[in-house]
């Protein structure tokens, strides 16, 4: 049974190690964290599902290698998390989760009954089962941003947080892949996701956005749908 899902974003300055003295992503950390703690009071599991280059399933102690972001960290050994995922289950770590965690990543281009299997699999699990999604938003926001500057970047995102203020899940499941791709939402097949996993509940989710901001000139967002 899905009692909630949470959607945060992956940017790696969640990685406390990468912020220096001084925390740079503090506001947008805390909103993680408290979207992250609601789902915990919410779950016997929790499931982690963010994009990345391929889908499959994760053993969540696996670890990341942030090696690759500028730091002086050892390698973890054997396959290194993908980013979003990683993220994740990090910050299930210090919200002080140390319940049972499955973890999957999910390709760009993943189709739609990919989502849906997964989405049923979740489903499907014994008890009470909570997924936090990792997904950014589009990273064309301003000329400084990582894929410069997009104007139709500005309309994307705004629909993506009504529907995510909204429980409009069909919003999210239809979000058009090529369109999410021209302006790197990161987040578009976790997206998806999460309105494939809220078609399939019984009721209308309970939606609150919770954070909205775009320190780096890409899109982050926080919310929180409750199905029970």
């Amino acid at each position: 049974m899905i009692t909630a899902a949470g959607l945060v974003p992956h940017p790696p300055l969640l990685l406390r190690e990468l912020g220096g003295a001084r925390d740079p992503v503090g506001d947008l950390r805390a909103a993680c964290l408290a979207t992250v703690r609601d789902l915990l009071t919410q779950a016997e599991t929790l499931a982690v599902v963010g994009g990345a280059a391929g889908t499959r399933r994760w053993d969540p102690a696996a670890g990341m290698d942030v090696r690759r972001f500028g730091t002086w960290a050892p390698r973890s050994p054997g396959p290194s998390l993908p980013l979003s995922v990683g993220i994740g289950v990090r910050l299930l770590g210090e919200a002080g989760w140390d319940g049972p965690v499955v973890a999957h990543s999910l390709a760009p281009d993943v189709s739609a009954a990919a989502l849906d299997r997964l989405a049923a699999e979740l489903g499907a699990g014994p008890g009470r089962t909570a997924v936090l999604v990792l997904g950014d938003g589009s990273a064309r926001r301003g000329e400084k941003a990582p894929g410069y500057l997009d104007e139709r970047a500005f309309p994307l995102d705004d629909a993506v947080a009504k529907a995510l203020a909204d429980g409009e899940a069909a919003e999210l499941a239809a979000l058009d892949v090529q369109l999410a791709d021209e302006l790197m939402v990161l987040g578009a097949s976790a997206l998806r996701f999460l309105g494939a996993l809220a078609l399939r509940q019984p009721r209308r989710p309970a939606a609150t956005l919770t954070y909205r901001g775009d320190p780096f000139g890409v899109t982050y967002l926080t919310a929180t749908w409750r199905f029970a």
